[in-house]
């Protein structure tokens, strides 16, 4: 799997091509004619797109720059973890870092990457995501191919690109059957 940086370098490789400016190009006109604030980075992607006729990643490719320029930094992935499980969540934590373990166990390609509201697990493609979705569960989102039989799947859209969900409120249901399903979850999306 292309790292973040491999990508946004795929990303900008091509912009004038495709934009008519390079990646400098559109963090000067971003930051000297949008009026935006350049940490904004939604407000940023909108602009491009509406004004500009941007393509959806070169705006974020844009967007990111134009932050970084400002002196934003990506948090570490266990900075948006620490976001997401803080005030009235944190009960929840241990039912996360539960599910976390399950899911690292399955094998040494599983890639936990960063988001601000939920934490995707990734192989060739994301197999599972945990959130935290209201301050007394954590939905573990798994994507399946063709799913188990489980009366405790339920058809999702999210967390991340989930077909099905688990609802967890409690560490004791990160048992053996969410294992089962996390591991076929993992196999088909490798």
């Amino acid at each position: 799997m292309a790292s973040p940086e491999d990508m946004m370098a795929a990303v900008t490789e091509g912009m004038r091509s495709r934009t008519g400016r390079d990646l400098g190009e559109w963090v000067h006109l971003v930051r000297t004619d949008s009026g935006l604030d350049p940490l904004d980075q939604k407000a940023v992607r909108a602009w491009l797109r509406d004004v500009h006729g941007v393509p959806q990643n070169t705006q974020w490719a844009i967007a990111f720059s134009v932050a970084e320029s400002a002196g934003w930094q990506r948090p570490s992935i266990d900075a948006y973890v620490d976001s997401q499980y803080a005030g009235p969540r944190a009960a929840l934590r241990p039912i996360y870092d539960a599910v976390e373990d399950a899911i690292i166990a399955l094998g040494d390609d599983v890639q936990r990457e960063g988001r601000g509201t939920y934490v995707p697990f990734v192989r060739t493609r994301q197999f599972a995501a945990v959130a935290a979705t209201t301050a007394k569960r954590v939905d573990v989102g798994l994507r399946f191919v063709s799913p188990p039989d489980s009366p405790r799947l339920v058809p999702a859209k999210t967390p991340g690109s989930a077909t099905h969900k688990v609802g967890l409120t409690d560490v004791s249901q990160v048992d053996d059957d969410l294992r089962a399903l996390l591991r076929a979850a993992y196999e088909q999306n490798g």
